[in-house]
């Protein structure tokens, strides 16, 4: 749920639970009522996180009361749905204009660093612009683009969040090399059976514009991977 659908989902539940009653901050939690409501009250909080600076929350709470009370409000629910539409519009202009923002500055940030990169010893530059160095050299067969190969990883961000990772799962993962990102179908094809190379994937050989979950537009990922086997074509079906 992204957060104009928290606003309007439940901006008048937070108030209602949480507000209405003018609870003190260090409440006395006697019952278990008393324990549910300020669990709900926190889990809604947590939900409006994201939107806190567009509430006034003196204004929300008179329109509560107002309602809860079965008085007149002063917008009706045509004008309420108009702003809600309004603000909508607005929030995804400015998620818009702040993706771009990010993207700008992930594409400068990966190119200064790859630009530095490249001369480091043992760092690699393929002519697609992947870098990579050899922590391992194994003495295996290469797999081809169209194989599948059974992986050990740990893929990060250039500031060295972790995004993913099949060591904290305490499980290899197994693909097709034609079914990743660019980088990789080169990158673990260039790697022989026992290997464990470190690469650096330039945002046109990641996940590019779009991003994908935790991974900005236009990021510079960086992997250490693992080439435990190619899996035989039986098995990988």
């Amino acid at each position: 749920m992204n957060a104009v659908s928290r606003f309007t989902c439940a901006l008048a539940a937070a108030l209602a639970l949480a507000m209405t009653a003018n609870v003190s901050a260090q409440a006395k939690l006697e019952t278990e009522k008393d324990k549910f409501s300020y669990t709900v009250g926190m889990d809604l909080a947590k939900m409006l996180e994201p939107i806190k600076d567009e509430i006034d929350t003196k204004i929300a709470i008179a329109a509560m009361q107002n309602a809860l009370a079965g008085g007149k409000t002063q917008l009706s629910d045509e004008e309420a749905d108009t702003v809600r539409k309004a603000f909508q519009q607005r929030m995804q202009q400015k998620q818009a204009a702040e993706s771009s923002a990010k993207a700008s500055k992930n594409i400068a940030e990966g190119e200064a660093f790859l630009a530095a990169n490249k001369s480091k010893a043992g760092v690699q530059t393929t002519a697609s612009g992947l870098q990579y160095q050899v922590i391992r050299a194994g003495n295996g067969g290469k797999p081809q683009a169209t194989d599948t190969v059974r992986v050990h990883y740990l893929g990060t961000l250039l500031d060295g969040t972790t995004f993913d990772s099949s060591y904290d799962r305490n499980e290899p993962a197994q693909f097709a090399l034609n079914q990743v990102i660019p980088g990789w179908t080169e990158g673990v094809a260039l790697m022989p059976v026992g290997s464990k190379y470190k690469f650096w994937i330039p945002s046109n050989l990641g996940y590019g514009e779009r991003g994908a979950g935790p991974i900005s537009p236009n990021s510079t990922l960086v992997f250490e991977v693992e080439l435990l086997e190619i899996v035989p074509p039986a098995a990988a079906q």
